[in-house]
């Protein structure tokens, strides 16, 4: 496994891919997070609404992102957390988690972060903080 405190900057994490995104993930995590606007859930809605059908929440891809550390639990913590959204992710889509060491000031690690499709089109890109125990 890779030591956190041994990265140097260009380094990066594993990646993360996550299996396809499916109707029953987007209905789960509309229950979780309160968000059942139907454009999430319900394909006619989504048409409706001038999409070519439901997209997955943004703040699921968002969230997802966070399972580049989920390893370093117990080597720290996310400090702070930044993304822009690029792109809308749809049902059936892959999405591969990238995370590649910016800087590191004392025990704080930065790092860019990434989520891009099956096609290599980016859906967030952004900034993660992560603060070590160390």
């Amino acid at each position: 496994m890779i030591e956190l405190m041994e990265l140097k900057v260009g380094d990066a994490l594993s990646d993360v891919e996550l299996p396809p995104v499916s109707r029953l993930n987007l209905i789960k995590y509309a229950g979780a997070s309160g968000d059942y606007n139907p454009i999430h859930t319900i394909d006619e809605e989504a048409q409706k609404a001038g999409l070519p059908g439901i997209i997955a929440h943004g703040m699921w891809t968002m969230g997802n992102l966070s399972k580049l550390f989920s390893p370093f639990l117990l080597d720290g913590y996310i400090q702070d957390y930044s993304i822009r959204f690029k792109s809308m992710v749809f049902i059936n889509d892959i999405i591969t988690l990238k995370a590649t060491l910016m800087d590191r000031e004392n025990n704080n690690l930065h790092f860019g972060v990434v989520a891009f499709n099956q096609h290599k089109h980016e859906v967030i890109k952004g900034k993660v903080k992560f603060n070590t125990y160390v």
